[in-house]
């Protein structure tokens, strides 16, 4: 087995292989870079409308008041900032977590973002991304992350280097793939073991091949397993019983880990939770009562 990894063409978008001697390959594929920039524009174009007429809807409202409008310049000012922040961070914050990763211009191209495993981006992801799309996106004509882009093996922008992201391609299955399940024999070991080391991309190239392990022939099957597990058992502590069989072995790391990320993704959805309603409560004086003096 060889990892396809590519060398004097780095900067191109690839998908990532990994490749056995008998030609059977797993493929992951980043979205191109043609795919972002298809999906950013249908994307912000729809937010800079949305700002655009909200922006013209508070300013005839404002000036329709006549005499007042000096007097409630602040409060225009202060309804303009809100206008431009909800359409810049809320709304497209909002959009990417509620979606799991999607949005408008990615259902069209068929993308998703999904975390650096292959799993669901969660709220802490989504912000990241969205705050820092107001800098290399909104306040520079995304020249930033259209560099970043091109440059990136994923094609990552900023946001998803900092964030633990990237852009995937959606393959549509005509049928879902077989659950993961914890091996009787290993559930006590697997209990005990250091996961954290992991690698995000190597977790991921093994769930793809138990999930599709029936399709390669036998021989390749087992060859591919045995040097998966190779590497899989690199980042684990302690090892697995001696004669544990490879395929059994990934089964057991990869359910452990996910059933120690659902825990932290109930933690997380909690927080979520919260803070989507701390954003739903009208602020103070807007909408809301007024405190009587």
């Amino acid at each position: 087995m060889t990892a396809a990894s590519p060398t004097s063409s780095e900067r191109m978008i690839e998908p990532e292989l990994l490749i056995t001697g008998e030609a059977v390959a797993l493929e992951i594929t980043p979205a191109t870079v043609a795919n972002r920039i298809t999906s950013g524009l249908i994307d912000y174009a729809v937010y800079a409308l949305g700002a655009g007429l909200s922006v013209v809807v508070v300013l005839v409202l404002a000036i329709s008041t006549g005499s007042e409008f000096q007097e409630n310049l602040a409060l225009t000012r202060a309804m303009l900032s809100l206008a431009l922040l909800a359409w810049m961070v809320v709304i497209p914050l909002l959009v990417e977590l509620l979606s799991g990763g999607r949005s408008l211009g990615r259902m069209v191209t068929g993308a998703r973002v999904v975390r650096d495993d292959g799993g669901t981006v969660r709220l802490r992801h989504c912000l990241v991304r969205t705050l820092l799309a107001v800098v290399e996106i909104w306040g520079t004509w995304a020249v930033p992350a259209l560099c970043a882009s091109i440059v990136s093996k994923r094609g990552k922008r900023f946001g998803d280097m900092l964030a633990g992201t990237y852009v995937v391609r959606e393959h549509h299955r005509s049928h879902m793939a077989p659950p993961l399940l914890m091996p009787p024999e290993l559930a006590q070991w697997a209990a005990g073991t250091d996961l954290r080391a992991l690698p995000g991309n190597l977790s991921l190239t093994a769930r793809t091949f138990l999930q599709r392990a029936s399709s390669p022939v036998p021989s390749s099957r087992h060859q591919l397993g045995l040097e998966l597990a190779s590497q899989v058992q690199g980042y684990v502590s302690p090892p697995p019983p001696a004669g544990t069989h490879p395929e059994r072995f990934l089964a057991a790391v990869l359910t452990e880990r996910r059933n120690r990320e659902l825990v932290l993704e109930s933690r997380d959805r909690r927080l979520e939770e919260d803070v989507l309603r701390d954003m739903a409560r009208p602020p103070y004086g807007v909408g809301g009562e007024t405190r009587r003096r």
